[in-house]
């Protein structure tokens, strides 16, 4: 993480800040993402139905690609927190589009920038950030979100 004064955060407005580490993507953890969501479709959780599909695999669901982007960006070395920061919420998102599936056993990375930095009242920063989900080895991203984090300084 990169710490910087709450007054600077605007400073990084149109800035990449990164790129987590990769992560992989196992039938496991898609397994348990169908038993929590209660989201059983066969194109996740049934890899003898699934070799029969356009896909040729299981894909993990999107919503479990979208679900790990707080984790992936712990590992960004550039990732943006304000100095003295008591807390951040998830905010919610302004744009989401899932633009490929991520294969069983792929792996996935998430890269931000910074597009909006706004004091909303003394102590409270709302960002919005680009964030782009990569697929290794793919050309096009499994999803490109527009998420808004409230920071609490």
């Amino acid at each position: 993480m990169k710490v910087v004064e709450a007054a600077q955060l605007g400073d990084y407005v149109g800035q990449e800040l990164g790129a987590s580490e990769w992560f992989t993507i196992d039938q496991g953890r898609i397994n348990d993402f169908a038993a929590a969501t209660l989201d059983h479709q066969f194109i996740h959780v049934d890899p003898e139905r699934a070799k029969a599909t356009p896909f040729g695999s299981t894909i993990a669901h999107g919503y479990l690609t979208l679900a790990l982007l707080p984790y992936l960006q712990t590992s960004m070395a550039d990732f943006l927190m304000p100095r003295g920061m008591k807390m951040g919420m998830n905010y919610g998102f302004d744009k989401l589009r899932f633009m490929a599936p991520v294969k069983v056993d792929k792996r996935i990375r998430a890269r931000a920038s910074l597009l909006e930095a706004t004091e909303k009242k003394p102590g409270q920063w709302l960002l919005k950030f680009e964030f782009t989900v990569d697929i290794e080895g793919e050309d096009k991203p499994a999803l490109v979100a527009e998420w808004l984090l409230l920071y609490f300084v």
